[in-house]
């Protein structure tokens, strides 16, 4: 059972994260699914994200939960039962799951050149300190990405911009923690980013 690692940000807090080698097979045999989450898993095409949404449930299952603990809102937002909150993302062959008392929101990316194309669709105030022919530049917009994707999962608004309305300070890798905003509709909101890189793949979490 490839749970890959735990961290415990504070006392309310708990991340776990999976390393996807199983099969389907594999996964499905581990999982006891409501009907609508069997129907939403046999119903996509890619066995990559099938795998993906097993185990979630697998990490679920990990963190004390099934299944039928876990709702979604009209956002597409998740929900626990129980009232506490929960985020969820998978990228490849990795999946994490944070749970808290306070709002959090979490994302993994992989760390891929391509990202360099989409830059300007949400990076507007880390121009400022970001060095494009810097070795480092691949790893940091992944990881300015996976922060302001986390906050965009965490503030769930429609039409919350991560160029226009989300923004990370100047960081560096070595520091595995940043701070971020959230700047709409008059509201400025800031938020604590922690961050971790393995194996080729970026993971962050933002905790109001």
């Amino acid at each position: 059972m490839p749970l890959y690692k735990t961290i415990t940000p504070n006392s309310q807090t708990t991340v776990k994260i999976w390393k996807i080698t199983e099969s389907f097979e594999d996964l499905m045999s581990r999982v006891d699914l409501k009907q609508s989450a069997l129907e939403r898993v046999m119903g996509m095409k890619s066995e990559l994200h099938q795998r993906g949404f097993l185990t979630v449930r697998c990490l679920l299952r990990e963190l004390g939960y099934t299944d039928k603990d876990l709702f979604y809102d009209d956002c597409g937002k998740p929900h626990l039962k129980d009232g506490k909150q929960i985020s969820i993302t998978h990228s490849f062959q990795f999946s994490a799951v944070i749970i808290s008392d306070l709002i959090v929101g979490i994302d993994i990316e992989k760390q891929r050149e391509k990202i360099k194309r989409i830059a300007h669709k949400f990076v507007d105030y880390e121009e400022d300190y970001l060095v494009e022919e810097a070795d480092d530049y691949v790893k940091k917009l992944t990881l300015i990405w996976c922060a302001k994707e986390s906050l965009y999962k965490l503030y769930c608004t429609p039409g919350l911009s991560f160029k226009d309305h989300c923004l990370v300070i100047p960081f560096s890798l070595e520091d595995v923690e940043t701070i971020a905003w959230i700047d709409y509709k008059e509201k400025k909101s800031r938020y604590d980013v922690e961050f971790l890189e393995f194996e080729g793949f970026t993971c962050a979490y933002a905790i109001a």
